[in-house]
């Protein structure tokens, strides 16, 4: 894994981006050019170079980590922070009406790194096919791994925008300029899919080296996609029909996956979000960071550096990224392990006498509770930044200890090694269930859905305090076959997939797939806001909130090719 990382360091340095401006026909203007990589050596330190492009985001414009498209502009969490003011681009996003198309930082700078990735891909694309497999044995699977990062980063960027550019490696750069924004729904999924679909039919079930791509990680990314796709929206984003077809795709496809046997949940869900246990069993993709590798810095990742406890001396800064009142109360369940699906947010959930799932200790730094399973130092009030503006909550799951081996702290900022995990084998069985639920196929889901409970309840060893006790009343149970309609199902796999992946950044996406961003958020702020007056005048306008702006910047560079979304 690290030589593969090292390279990518050495290889990628020989590069220089090209302005704000050029990313949809960049080349790289460094030392080389793809004409001067003939050798199967150098050619493979473009395809390393396409690998380190996924990770290469920023605080500013993040590509991989979505704590602020996808955790903050949901009920997950606040912006955090000194302020509403701190980072203010961040605010914007999460009062929703705020969101412009010009906010240069988040909103530009994510669509600049994410074709700058593709970009890469396409230039390793090339440089590849100009070898035969006599001389490059490896051509086809290389191929492969490159359509794969290539579907990946198309697949952000239409989470984000839904309505981009798509095209691949056999245009010109003249021709770049001429393709627009304004292809179907439908085909613009049913390019992303064309390239994970050509990755699971020329890459192994296994590699040598970990980092890279296989056929199972295809098969799930494009379960992922044909599931998407499969809530089929109009032109104003309303979920207007539920594909059948794609959902039986998701099943077989997430079958192929779970049935290989390479792949499991593991025993204590911490372990995915430690670096002393990453590449475990239950991660099938990860962007590869390091620490100590040669190299000044190491190969860190920094989009998740402001999110530790601010006042806490072994960090210092910046405080953002706090866990909501209402995502906390999500955790609390009856007196039957179940969650309280109807009342869960009628009032502040009282942490000393109500039972919870073990998963919020897992996710929000709470007083007294271990701060990342380090019991000697508890998570401590004093520690927030501004709890006037959004509480004492903290964020937890992408944070590594001042101790860890993975941390890293360059000025005020901090980095980790750890290890991004894209695909996780919890998500794969997730993805299956919602797909057998909306199929009315939900008896198939049960099991699935309790496999992830039962995890759950047996994820307390690292969650005892210095004395021995549990800072929580711990209290989760498996799901009854008595009560599993549809319906109830359908409420449990929506409700699972928010406190299984809290503060990950899938849930404002799954609002928006499922077609009920609207009517969830604007209940959340209706509510919230009196929690937290800085959200008096956030709203969520169905129609336009869903997606994120395509950048004014871009626009204007096109001469007005690339139409704006609706409402903005």
């Amino acid at each position: 894994m690290k030589n593969i990382i090292v390279s990518t360091i050495i290889v990628s340095s020989l590069f220089l981006f090209g302005s704000c401006q050029d990313e949809l026909n960049y080349t790289p203007t460094g030392v080389l050019s793809s004409s001067d990589l003939t050798s199967p050596a150098a050619i493979d330190g473009l395809v390393t170079s396409a690998y380190a492009a996924i990770g290469n985001g920023d605080m500013i414009g993040p590509i991989y980590s979505d704590w602020v498209y996808g955790s903050v502009r949901s009920d997950d969490a606040y912006k955090g922070g000194g302020g509403t003011g701190d980072v203010g681009e961040i605010d914007a996003l999460e009062h929703y009406n705020l969101t412009t198309p010009t906010l240069g930082a988040f909103v530009t700078r994510s669509w600049q790194n994410l074709f700058k990735s593709i970009s890469r891909c396409n230039v390793a694309l090339r440089a590849v096919n100009t070898l035969d497999e006599a001389k490059y044995p490896s051509k086809k699977i290389r191929l492969a791994e490159l359509r794969f990062l290539r579907g990946h980063s198309y697949f952000v960027m239409k989470r984000l925008y839904k309505n981009i550019p798509i095209f691949d490696e056999t245009i010109s750069d003249e021709e770049i300029l001429k393709v627009s924004n304004t292809i179907s729904n439908d085909e613009s999924w049913n390019k992303i899919a064309a390239d994970f679909q050509f990755a699971i039919d020329n890459l192994p079930t296994t590699q040598q080296e970990v980092a890279r791509a296989n056929k199972l990680a295809a098969q799930a990314y494009l379960a992922k996609v044909r599931l998407y796709q499969a809530y089929e929206q109009d032109a104003t984003h309303k979920v207007v029909n539920i594909n059948k077809t794609r959902l039986q795709e998701v099943v077989s496809l997430t079958q192929a996956v779970i049935s290989s046997g390479k792949y499991r949940l593991s025993s204590d869900i911490a372990d995915n979000f430690l670096q002393e246990t990453e590449n475990g069993p239950e991660s099938i993709f990860a962007i590869q960071f390091t620490v100590n590798d040669g190299t000044t810095a190491g190969r860190m990742s920094y989009e998740d550096g402001l999110n530790y406890p601010h006042g806490a001396p072994q960090y210092g800064c910046c405080g953002f990224h706090a866990a909501s009142q209402n995502l906390v109360n999500a955790h609390t369940t009856d007196i039957d392990g179940l969650p309280n699906f109807e009342t869960f947010n009628e009032s502040n959930a009282n942490l000393n006498t109500q039972t919870v799932d073990p998963r919020l200790d897992h996710t929000v730094g709470i007083d007294g509770h271990p701060y990342k399973y380090d019991n000697s130092k508890p998570f401590n009030n004093s520690w927030v930044r501004d709890a006037g503006v959004y509480g004492n909550f903290h964020t937890m799951r992408f944070q590594q200890l001042a101790s860890s081996g993975s941390y890293f702290k360059l000025g005020p900022f901090m980095g980790t090694a750890k290890n991004y995990d894209i695909l996780r084998f919890d998500d794969v069985l997730l993805m299956q269930a919602e797909a057998y639920i909306q199929l009315g196929q939900q008896e198939k889901a049960l099991d699935i859905i309790n496999q992830i409970r039962n995890r759950a309840a047996a994820s307390t060893g690292r969650l005892k305090k210095a004395d021995g006790t549990f800072a929580s009343k711990y209290n989760v149970k498996p799901y009854s076959s008595t009560t599993w309609t549809q319906n109830f199902a359908w409420k449990a796999l929506m409700w699972e997939r928010r406190i299984e992946f809290a503060t990950e950044g899938s849930r404002f996406f799954d609002l928006v797939r499922w077609g009920i961003a609207e009517q969830t958020l604007n209940e959340y702020i209706s509510k919230e806001k009196v929690r937290r007056p800085y959200l008096a005048t956030a709203k969520f306008t169905a129609g336009r909130d869903e997606y994120l702006p395509i950048p004014q910047a871009e626009i204007t560079f096109t001469n007005g090719l690339y139409k704006q979304n609706p409402g903005f």
